[in-house]
């Protein structure tokens, strides 16, 4: 039911802006069953009651939809008063024999527009109905953002409780929910229903948890009394499950939570510090290196860091004990195939599975009791429905288990072939390949060789064509998407068989589904499968074709998202190279040293450049650019190393590193003279221009500015006018003329406006702010500055927002 309320006569109703009051009943729908003769006076009564609450507080309803209410206002000290009116009334009213009505608030303030009696401005509307949703009966929930509003102005007697950081659906964002408290109303609710709080930050589990009740117990125990513990042991031992196990079991001991760190696709000890900060949410300041960032962030946290796979960065094991050393309510938890060797560390091999005597069985009916026999038991069920463990089987199973050495991954892939072959049959295979691998490389661990033979036998399985993809799809990192195994991996064959290739990985448990940002399909291989297919690429021949295919692909994939940052789906493509990082690294870090690349690489880095600047990835990309200029492809005096030089000097800007700003602006800048490159020599102006602001030299800069502002309004583009119009705006601002940079910024914001390129908007926004805050216009600088933060946090500018 959609009832039309008559809104109040406001001269103007809230836009820009606006602080939204959500509400609904707490099972309203069961109620209106219960009760079906009274509930339609009882939901009149209802209606009535918001109604008055929000109109004598300036709010205005703007739209009802059965028992919810909708309404905005214009200020957030309204809305929450209007909130607590309505609890109040709600609480006091005589509900007959319904007993009460409980009504759930949430509030939220953020940007929206007020059009023909609605308003637009989805993801301030969306985030204002997620927030009511996570709310229970009685409760009023508000927002970050209508918090730090109503921080210095709370109406009397009222306080607002942090309730820590949760996710709303469908928001990547964490953020602080607060709970307004009142003497008089009901103040004591469950734990909020988000999809994670403060306290858990672990990767979701769609599988069981299987065994190992005394491991877990012991490394709670040693958790508990040391700061560094770490889970050794060869791949497929189980470490990464079991330790999130403990960590999810040990969530209320850590008051500021739990944080896992994935390193399975970092190479570079010197990525480690960045890749912690990224997952903590910590923002790159130019004021000091990004490890004193991180420092700064973990003294005053109660914080469990829980780094996974650690020997890919061994090198920076000196790290973790530093850390430990300097924020002193820290403890990292670390699984590893090798130990850290670091004073302080205490090392948990994690044993096999546990397994039964295989001379003396004993009775089928308690053979699960042994976690290494329930594991094969579950994954085999998840196949086979109705597989069952008889007499005549278990013996088999058994040692099925036994020759894989009670390792689960093993298990669990020997598990999915129940479908296609008795325990009896896999055994005889598996036998007889275990044999063949005794006599294979002696270097290698014992466990390491059995789980190799696991693979090669899985591998073996398959036929040819699922054979060719299983290698193929070893050449993405961090997963990847079907139109990119049909580009990458196929041999233009119908999507229909690639389909059916990639459903029967997942059947075999070669290939995995992962989360993606949208809807689409997402596939991995685990590690050590994604390992074991790169050995079979390399001996099949067709390495450099495919590694080449995979790198044409994300640089195509690349070129599109550089063509999308600049107009309104700057986000989307934002989100998309984000997922896709650790491929576009991988295909850049190939190009580099591969025969014939020398334009991909270029050409990648370049774009790359542009992604790491918006991203915050400030460090990480100096770092890689820097590497790329120095190759040999990357020595000419060509336009496209005048881009690489015009990125880098960017990068070193955001990182208030001046003189190499402007080292390597005046080299693209001379270079794009040489080539005569209008557009080019515009932008290394820009770079220019922007450091001699930042030291001083304002004369300078509006040279420079202003060359880039003419050559870029003679050629007709938009995008170049309003990125010299906010230069000259932040350089009159820095020199005091107000009124000029005034002037520039607001004819950038028009521009930006007009081609709904959110990015600059935020920047001419932040400057306008500035501008009305020296102005003494504190009022207008808070909108300003508010509507820029909004932006930024939409397109995940770390940068920007920190």
């Amino acid at each position: 039911m959609r009832v039309v309320i008559q809104p109040p006569n406001f001269d103007q109703h809230p836009t820009g802006t606006v602080t939204f009051l959500f509400t609904d009943i707490e099972g309203s729908t069961k109620l209106a069953r219960k009760f079906p003769e009274i509930w339609s006076a009882t939901e009149k009564r209802h209606h009535a009651i918001l109604q008055t609450a929000i109109s004598s507080h300036h709010g205005y309803v703007f739209r009802t939809i059965g028992d919810e209410f909708n309404a905005a206002f214009e200020t957030a000290h309204d809305a929450l008063s209007a909130a607590l009116a309505a609890q109040r009334l709600l609480h006091t009213e005589d509900w007959g024999a319904i007993g009460s009505i409980r009504v759930r608030m949430g509030l939220h303030t953020g940007l929206a527009r007020h059009l023909d009696g609605d308003y637009e401005g989805y993801l301030t509307l969306s985030h204002t109905k997620r927030l009511m949703s996570i709310a229970f009966g009685n409760q009023i929930l508000l927002s970050e953002a209508t918090e730090a509003l109503l921080r210095d102005s709370l109406p009397q007697d009222i306080t607002l409780h942090n309730l820590g950081e949760h996710r709303l659906k469908d928001f990547d964002i964490v953020e602080h929910i607060f709970q307004a408290v009142a003497q008089d109303l009901p103040a004591d609710f469950p734990p909020l229903k988000s999809l994670e709080g403060s306290t858990n930050h672990l990767p979701v589990i769609l599988t069981s948890f299987v065994g190992r009740s005394k491991e877990v117990g012991e490394v709670k125990r040693l958790l508990s009394k040391e700061r560094i513990v770490t889970l050794t042991g060869p791949g497929g031992t189980g470490k990464t499950r079991l330790a999130l196990q403990v960590a999810g079991e040990m969530i209320e001991q850590f008051q500021d939570g739990i944080f896992f760190v994935g390193l399975t696709h970092i190479t570079d000890s010197v990525l480690i510090t960045s890749t912690i900060a990224q997952a903590l949410g910590i923002t790159e300041s130019p004021m000091q290196p990004i490890i004193e960032s991180l420092k700064d962030y973990l003294r005053r946290k109660s914080l469990l860091l829980l780094l996974d796979n650690f020997e890919q960065v061994i090198s920076a094991a000196p790290l973790v004990a530093d850390l430990v050393v300097e924020c002193s309510q820290l403890k990292i938890f670390v699984t590893s195939r090798e130990a850290l060797h670091i004073s302080g560390e205490h090392e948990y091999p994690v044993p096999p599975l546990a397994l039964p005597d295989l001379e003396q069985l004993p009775p089928v009916e308690s053979l699960t009791q042994y976690a290494a026999v329930e594991l094969f038991i579950q994954r085999a069920l998840a196949v086979k429905p109705d597989f069952q463990i008889r007499d005549e089987t278990a013996k088999s199973i058994v040692e099925i288990c036994y020759r894989l050495d009670g390792l689960p991954l093993a298990i669990e892939l020997a598990a999915a072939r129940v479908k296609l072959l008795p325990p009896q049959a896999m055994l005889a295979r598996l036998e007889h390949r275990l044999e063949f691998l005794t006599g294979g490389a002696r270097d290698l661990p014992v466990r390491q060789q059995t789980l190799r033979n696991t693979i090669a036998w899985s591998h073996d399985l398959l036929n040819e064509n699922e054979q060719r993809l299983f290698r193929r799809l070893s050449v993405f990192v961090g997963g990847c998407t079907i139109a990119a195994v049909e580009t990458v991996a196929g041999d233009n064959p119908t999507s229909v068989s690639i389909l059916d290739c990639l459903g029967s990985l997942l059947d075999k448990s070669l290939l995995r589904e992962t989360n993606s940002t949208n809807n689409e399909p997402r596939f991995e291989l685990l590690e050590m499968l994604r390992e074991f297919g790169l050995e079979q690429l390399g001996v099949s021949g067709e390495q450099e074709t495919i590694q080449r295919r995979h790198a044409n692909y994300f640089l195509a994939l690349a070129g599109q998202a550089e063509a999308g940052l600049d107009n309104v789906e700057q986000v989307q493509w934002m989100n998309q190279m984000e997922q896709e990082h650790d491929n576009l690294r991988a295909a850049l870090e190939w190009s580099k040293t591969a025969e014939d690349s020398g334009e991909i690489c270029l050409r990648l880095a370049s774009i790359l450049g542009l992604f790491w600047e918006a991203r915050g990835y400030l460090s990480e990309g100096r770092e890689r650019l820097a590497a790329v200029l120095l190759i040999e492809k990357a020595q000419g005096r060509t336009a496209a190393r005048a881009m690489l030089l015009a990125r880098a000097a960017e990068l070193a800007y955001r990182q208030s590193d001046y003189p190499a700003t402007e080292s390597f602006a005046r080299e693209s800048l001379e270079i794009y003279r040489e080539v005569g490159d209008k557009q080019g020599i515009a932008s290394a102006l820009i770079k220019l221009g922007n450091a001699a602001t930042e030291v001083g030299n304002y004369a300078t800069a509006s040279e420079f500015l202003e060359e880039a502002l003419t050559i870029w309004c003679e050629g007709g583009d938009k995008h170049g006018t309003s990125r010299a119009l906010i230069s000259l705006g932040w350089t009159a601002l820095r020199s005091g003329d107000y009124d000029l940079a005034n002037l520039r910024l607001e004819e950038a914001l028009a521009i930006s406006r007009e081609s709904e390129d959110i990015r600059r908007i935020g920047f001419e926004l932040s400057g306008l702010g500035e501008v009305a805050m020296r102005q003494g216009d504190y009022f207008r600088a808070k909108q300003l500055v508010e509507e820029s933060l909004e932006l930024r946090r939409q397109l995940g500018n770390k940068w920007g927002v920190g």
